[in-house]
């Protein structure tokens, strides 16, 4: 069935280069609006390079990334973030010596009051605590009992609920994850990914990960990449299933199922 919902992004002939390597290797992709979407591929294999590419840390050789229809090929990643495309360290690098609320707060006035850093921490948060925002931000991401406390004494899986609180908190159209499950154990994962299935139909997500077995049911779409392309991308089963994926990422002989399929 064809997927009507309209583009958000859409890379065209993307290739970025590292001297004599090729890191990504003119790559097309689509991105719909509202779409969960992972990206999977062996180390070298040009993911997070491609990642970069979408969020404006590196440009591009060649090719041009639209975002909206916009052509933001060259654009900054600040200027990405003010039009709704947000990878999570990009707004939420955590201050580590102030507590877990008043880490939403600062999210919360950066994105809506556009005060300056130093504007912001002048000013008090205490009388901020309870905007309606932030508190249900506190209660989607299952932070009430953390609220107070400080978070360089957070666990890996707390504080990786925050930073993705921090960005959900600014209402990006699109948030891109790469490798949000890193590091975590299984509790935390089931709780972080706990929190990103309430955004599903809200947001665009774009996810690369490692641990594929845990997004299975998450997401819409996979796509693998190998050796700076795409060889696959569809459905989460199709795709694992397709011959190359089998061969390059899985590491699988294909031969002999070729050979029967070549004798039936």
């Amino acid at each position: 069935m064809t997927d009507t919902r309209a583009e958000i992004i859409r890379a065209k002939g993307i290739t970025k280069r590292f001297g004599a390597l090729v890191a990504v290797d003119n790559v097309d992709y689509l991105l719909r609006e509202n779409e969960v979407a992972g990206i999977i591929g062996s180390n070298g294999a040009g993911k997070t390079t491609f990642f970069n590419l979408l969020t404006g840390f590196f440009p591009p050789d060649q090719g041009t990334i639209r975002y909206k229809d916009e052509d933001i090929t060259f654009m900054k990643p600040q200027q990405r973030v003010a039009r709704g495309l947000m990878r999570t360290f990009q707004l939420t690098a955590t201050f580590d010596n102030l507590s877990v609320i008043d880490n939403l707060v600062l999210a919360f006035f950066r994105a809506y009051r556009k005060s300056s850093m130093l504007q912001l921490l002048l000013n008090t948060c205490k009388g901020q605590r309870n905007d309606p925002k932030i508190v249900e931000s506190l209660e989607t991401f299952d932070l009430q009992d953390i609220r107070d406390r400080i978070v360089k004494h957070l666990s890996l899986g707390e504080k990786r609920r925050l930073e993705i609180a921090m960005a959900v908190l600014t209402e990006p159209k699109v948030l891109l994850l790469d490798e949000p499950l890193a590091g975590l154990s299984e509790s935390e994962i089931k709780s972080v990914l706990g929190v990103l299935r309430q955004r599903i139909g809200r947001q665009t997500i774009l996810i690369v990960e490692h641990k594929i077995s845990h997004v299975e049911d998450f997401l819409e779409r996979l796509t693998v990449m190998h050796e700076g392309r795409i060889i696959a991308d569809g459905g989460y089963e199709e795709t694992l299933r397709d011959p190359e994926v089998r061969r390059s990422y899985w590491q699988i002989d294909t031969s002999g199922e070729q050979d029967r399929t070549v004798v039936a």
